[in-house]
Order: C-alpha cells, then sequence, then structure tokens
C-alpha cells in the first residue's frame, strides 16, 4: 500500500506552507494567543480565496469536492504552524452536514462555510470532559415545532467567535444505553440564551464555557434522526482524532527539524552538540518514532477517507502519535536548554502543545483500553 502524498497533495502541502510563512510568523501566534477573540479576518478571508474552507464540501455546494486525505495535509501545516484561527472547528463540523445534513441544511450552510461567512464551533464535551455518551447531559425538550436547550458545555474550542454550534443534546431520558435518546443540533450562537465564557488553556488555544439557557431551536435544524445522533458523533470523533494526529506530526516535524539544525551549531566544550552520541541516539530515536507515528495517522486516515473501518487503527494511531508528540517536544525543550523554557521561545509554543493536544478527542489511555476492547479483551 502506497501512503505518499499524491501530486495534488504535494502541491497543497507546498501551498499551505508557503502561506503560513507568509501569512503567520510565528509573532502573530503569540499575538493571537494573548488576543481575547484571536481571530485575524484577512487570513480567514486568504484561506477562502484557496478553497480550503470548502475543501470537503461538495462542488454543488460551492466547495472543492476534495477528500478528507486532502485536508490531513492542510492540518499536518497547521501543526507545524501552531495555527489557532478556527479552521479545525469548522471543518470538523462541516463533515456532519456533509454526510447526515438535510439536503435544506446543506444549501443554507455549506456554502457560508465555504466562503468563510459561516464559522461552526462542535459543542459536545460537558464538566466531566469525557467523549462518552455518559457525559452528554444538555437536554433537550420538544416545543411545539421547536426545541429548547438547556445545559452547560465546557472546553468549546472557537465559541468566541463562531456564527453556529453543532450542539449535542439528550432528547430522551432513562434508555437502557447513554447512547440512545442523544440528538445533534445547529444552534444560531448569537440567539438569546447563550452566554460564552473564555477559558484559559496551557496552549493558549480559545477554548470556552458555553451555557445554553431555555435555547430555542427549529425543528428543522436537527442533523441526522431525531434521538439518533450518537452514531454521527462518534464518526465526528474519529474524524477530529485524525485531523488532530496530523496537526501534532506537522508539530513533530518542526520539532526535530529544529532540534537537528539547532544540534549543528551549538558548541560545548569545543564541538557541537550533535556531535556526541547521546545527542545522536536522542535525534534518531526523535525522528524515527515521528516517522512510525505519521505512518499511523496516514494509514488510519486514509481507512477513515475510503469508509472502512478503522475504529482499531484510529485509536492506535490517536494514542500513539499523542504520546509521540508529548515525549519529544519535552525532549526538544531539553535540547534547546534554558532559552527553550522561555515563553519567547518557539520551541514553548510546540511543548505546550504537547501536553494539551493528546488530551483531545481521546486522550492516550482511554484510546488503549478502546484498542483492547477491539483485541476482544
Amino acid at each position: 500500500m502506497n501512503l505518499d502524498f499524491t501530486e495534488t497533495q504535494e502541491i497543497l502541502k507546498k501551498t499551505a506552507r508557503e502561506f503560513m510563512a507568509r501569512y503567520y510568523p510565528k509573532s502573530l501566534v503569540r499575538e493571537l494567543e494573548e488576543d481575547a477573540i484571536g481571530f485575524r479576518s484577512d487570513i480567514w478571508k486568504e484561506m477562502a480565496k484557496l478553497g480550503w474552507l470548502g475543501w470537503i464540501i461538495p462542488e454543488e455546494y460551492d466547495g472543492v469536492g476534495g477528500s478528507f486525505m486532502d485536508t490531513v495535509v492542510l492540518f499536518e501545516e497547521m501543526g507545524r504552524a501552531c495555527f489557532l484561527l478556527p479552521f479545525f472547528s469548522t471543518v470538523i463540523c462541516t463533515l456532519p452536514l456533509v454526510t447526515a445534513g438535510s439536503e435544506e441544511q446543506k444549501k443554507e450552510f455549506l456554502p457560508g462555510i465555504a466562503s468563510g461567512e459561516t464559522i461552526f464551533s462542535l459543542a459536545l464535551t460537558e464538566p466531566s470532559a469525557t467523549y462518552d455518551a455518559a457525559g452528554i447531559n444538555t437536554r433537550a425538550v420538544v416545543q411545539g415545532n421547536e426545541y429548547l436547550i438547556n445545559g452547560t458545555k465546557l472546553f468549546i474550542h472557537d465559541a468566541q467567535v463562531a456564527h453556529y454550534f453543532l450542539c449535542a443534546a439528550r432528547t430522551k431520558t432513562n434508555e437502557s444505553r447513554p447512547e440512545d435518546g442523544i440528538t445533534l443540533f445547529i444552534v444560531d450562537a448569537k440567539i438569546p440564551g447563550i452566554k460564552i465564557t473564555p477559558l484559559h488553556t496551557i496552549a493558549d488555544d480559545k477554548q470556552c464555557e458555553v451555557i445554553f439557557e431555555n435555547v430555542k431551536v427549529a425543528e428543522k435544524y436537527v442533523v441526522g434522526q431525531l434521538h439518533q445522533g450518537f452514531p454521527i458523533i462518534e464518526k465526528l470523533l474519529e474524524y477530529a482524532a485524525m485531523a488532530k494526529c496530523a496537526e501534532m506530526m506537522g508539530g513533530a516535524d518542526w520539532v526535530v527539524e529544529n532540534c537537528t539544525s539547532y544540534a549543528t551549531e551549538r558548541v560545548q566544550y569545543g564541538k557541537p552538540i550533535g556531535s556526541y552520541g547521546i545527542i545522536q541516539n536522542y535525534l534518531a530515536e526523535m525522528w524515527a518514532e515521528i516517522g512510525i507515528a505519521k505512518r499511523f495517522t496516514y494509514y488510519a486516515a486514509w481507512l477513515l477517507n475510503e469508509g472502512l473501518p478503522c475504529s482499531k487503527e484510529v485509536a492506535m494511531a490517536k494514542s500513539w502519535a499523542g504520546d509521540v508528540y508529548r515525549r519529544w517536544t519535552r525532549m526538544g525543550v531539553q535540547i534547546f536548554g534554558g532559552i527553550g523554557t522561555t515563553r519567547e521561545h518557539d520551541m514553548g509554543l510546540y511543548y505546550r502543545r504537547g501536553r494539551q493536544a493528546p488530551l483531545l478527542f481521546g486522550d492516550p489511555d482511554s484510546l488503549r483500553e478502546k484498542v483492547a476492547q477491539e483485541m476482544g479483551l
């Protein structure tokens, strides 16, 4: 099996790297981290012009009609650049709209996403911080041809700039399984009853608490079948896990390249530190483990893209990539020495993301438990 990028994907990768170098320097990353909104409309519009925001949207809805594997290329370059704008949130919410949304919903929302006018945010996790169905306690109660949503969503990425939420709520209770009775809704982020509070995170990305208090949603904004939203969420989480893997691998590429370059420049006791065996061993191991993680990621993403069963492969890829990214961003700081621990040095940006990213859309321990279950244990 050939998991190398296609010629089109190589061109996309080159374009994305040049775009990030031109529009998204590390100085802007720090500026956006410190800004409460953390958004640049000029960059967002340029991304829309390149078709990235509508890459997975079918052409009939003004998209490009590309594949998920193509977006893996983009996610990887965004991870390399420590990208903060809401591309991840919007693309992850676009996938269920494309696969499970009604024709009316597709016509209403997909062209706006492709043009950059509409930003989505996934309102899934709650105070329990779990991605399991049992963690969804937000309620949606039918009232005529509308639903009233009440509950608190926590760790919601990019809520501060979202135009719409893709919100998971429980529409039936006392079911025998927690997966039953959950429904997905498209919720206007600006309607009365929604309160958004920014949260401080180790990576300084944009996460929020979102409180829904008697928020009215029309019946036509149910995505998929009523009470049967969790299978859509499970597939969404697989896509999100692979997108996060790609981001981590992009960041890991930056770490190994810059650590190797620094090891040839920094002189200790009259010789570059890269000439010492211990540093060579560290860098060789770093390069090899990142390479393995990337192949895991590409294989699982390819299975997902092809619609093949891949729960085990996704869990293996995410748990391995998370461990690798956390371990080697820590080693990157050690190789750079004291300066690598400062907020001003670029290495610190990756170190902080290396602490957070492995926990998103499945932490390594819970994913290894899932692999064990797939093994019949």
